[in-house]
């Protein structure tokens, strides 16, 4: 679930992970733009003015690299796009090229995703094979989750220096290659080891793999490629336990639940090798350069005039999620919100599974059936998104083209109140006499509510936090990895504890107690951000 983009066709559109390689990126196209002149139009004293604030900000030298390339566009020796039509340039490839790139990166990211939850329906081969209990079991999901989290704060200056495709191609081969050793594992700390390890690896393709959607489509035509790519970081978790149970029901090995998620992932993976290109604009245009050198030695890419370190920006990428989170309250209450709803929904593995085997004596594959109400809520809420783009686009013409940050949240107040909403009604109807029907069709609006919490949170600390994007989403996706990761491990014990119903209702009421925070903030965020160093507020 980390690399999700969100825009409207009224307003910029930000790919949620690796900023820094997308304002290059946006750079080497301002030589697109119909009036040139005005985009080369630089007040040097304005140049210095702002590059001591971004140092003064703590930002990675990267991070300026709009301001200096603009202050540079003079120089008759850079490499640019010949011209808006230019057929090297990612945006003008064909439309059939562009939505096979789009479906292929979203199946291989449902292939991810999916992947983290197929271990559910899993245990009761696991314990046999490897004679440990459930709580050992589980963790098989929470390690996985764990690798999610912590690959973006690693990996995500990667793509700024190898360019889309090797990290895409590389991610995916790796995660390929690493389910072996989980599915043929002969001991469980084997097993564990390299759930973690293919989590990692598939960040990093879940981390890139926006990034290049964003690259071949313009602002005003991303936002239906985007619903379609974005809705598998959330559909993956909820159709692991489907797949799973069918796999498990039907054979007694838990080992072809890895069988199947290793063919997935070959398919996949032939697929983006034939399909995917590079389609990164700075690494392209320092291709354009090397080749212009073998006649002129003076050409030079955008890219290659400044002096980057991948260790600073890997320390950048490291530390300023952490300073995020100690010192921006509203980074940190939005990222406990969203981090408690991905942790509910991963304890829900375990939940779901004993609200529908206990009380309704459903098998396997039926278990596994019984999170469609989930996704159907998730898929409704992608195709309500036109919805809210709309009455964000009045929002910002009031506001002259630019709508405040804050505009973003009131889709997370729907969320707010819908998600608990749901869980609530979903523990009322968890007896026995309620038909199970019931219970199915109320989850989903958990999972309307859930998509609607995530694009607000998402799309506001992208908006509220511009000069430090990349690390205001890493410090979410490391908060919501560590609950994810925590809540399946008591998720059994705790429905054992208190029943079916005790249970889902005790999450319905944790969940409440953060339905305030979206109100709160649409009515103080501007102030609070005005005192900030890391807002986009100046």
């Amino acid at each position: 679930m980390e690399a999700i983009r969100m825009s409207s066709p009224q307003s910029p559109a930000f790919e949620l992970t690796d900023p820094i390689s997308r304002v290059t990126s946006r750079v080497s196209r301002v030589s697109l733009d119909t009036n040139p002149k005005a985009a080369n139009e630089v007040d040097p004293e304005a140049l210095k003015l702002n590059l001591e604030a971004a140092k003064d900000k703590g930002l990675s030298p990267s991070t300026t690299t709009a301001v200096i390339d603009n202050a540079e566009r003079d120089d008759p020796f850079e490499v640019r796009w010949d011209g808006p039509d230019d057929p090297h340039c990612p945006l003008n490839m064909s439309t059939a090229r562009k939505w096979a790139i789009v479906m292929v990166i979203a199946v291989s990211c449902l292939c991810v995703t999916c992947c983290s939850s197929m271990a559910a329906m899993t245990y009761k081969g696991m314990i046999t094979s490897f004679g440990i209990n459930t709580t050992l079991c589980i963790s098989s999901i929470s390690f996985f989750v764990m690798g999610l989290g912590c690959g973006p704060l690693l990996l995500g200056p990667v793509s700024e220096f190898m360019g889309r495709k090797p990290v895409l191609h590389g991610g995916f081969a790796l995660f390929f290659l690493f389910n072996f050793p989980v599915a043929f594992a002969p001991h469980i700390g084997v097993h564990l080891a390299f759930r973690f390890v293919t989590g990692f690896v598939g960040s990093a393709f879940l981390s890139v793999s926006g990034g290049a959607i964003t690259d071949v489509f313009h602002n005003t035509h991303v936002a239906t490629p985007m619903m379609i790519f974005s809705s598998a970081p959330f559909l993956g978790p909820v159709l692991g336990p489907l797949l799973s149970g069918f796999i498990n029901q039907r054979q007694p090995d838990w080992r072809w639940t890895y069988y199947v998620v290793i063919m997935w992932a070959f398919v996949c993976m032939v697929a983006l090798l034939i399909l995917l290109p590079e389609t990164y604009d700075p690494q392209l245009l320092k291709r354009k350069a090397k080749h212009l050198r073998k006649t002129d030695n003076r050409w030079r890419a955008p890219i290659e005039k400044f002096d980057r370190s991948f260790t600073a920006a890997l320390k950048h990428s490291l530390r300023t999620p952490f300073r995020l989170l100690a010192t921006e309250p509203m980074v940190l209450f939005l990222d406990l919100w969203s981090a408690l709803i991905l942790g509910i929904l991963y304890l829900s593995f375990s939940g779901v599974p004993y609200i529908f085997r206990t009380q309704h004596g459903f098998s396997l594959e039926q278990t596994g059936m019984s999170f469609l109400g989930i996704g159907a809520g998730q898929v409704a809420a992608a195709l309500s998104q036109p919805l809210f783009n709309r009455a964000y686009a009045k929002v910002s013409a009031a506001h002259g083209g630019h709508a405040p940050p804050e505009a973003r949240l009131v889709m997370g107040m729907a969320g707010g109140v819908i998600c608990p909403v749901g869980l609530l009604l979903l523990g009322l109807t968890a007896f026995k006499d309620v038909h199970w029907i019931v219970p199915i069709i109320l989850s989903s609006l958990f999972g309307l509510g859930l998509v609607y919490a995530y694009t607000a949170t998402f799309t506001y600390l992208v908006d509220a936090y511009r000069p430090v994007a990349a690390s205001a989403l890493a410090s979410n996706s490391f908060l919501r990895s560590t609950f994810a990761a925590g809540f399946p491990l008591f998720g059994l014990p705790l429905y054992q504890r208190l029943g079916a119903v005790g249970a889902t209702c005790l999450l319905a009421g944790l969940l409440f107690l953060f339905t305030p925070v979206p109100f709160v903030l649409y009515r103080i965020g501007a102030r609070v951000r005005a005192k900030s160093s890391f807002t986009a507020h100046s």
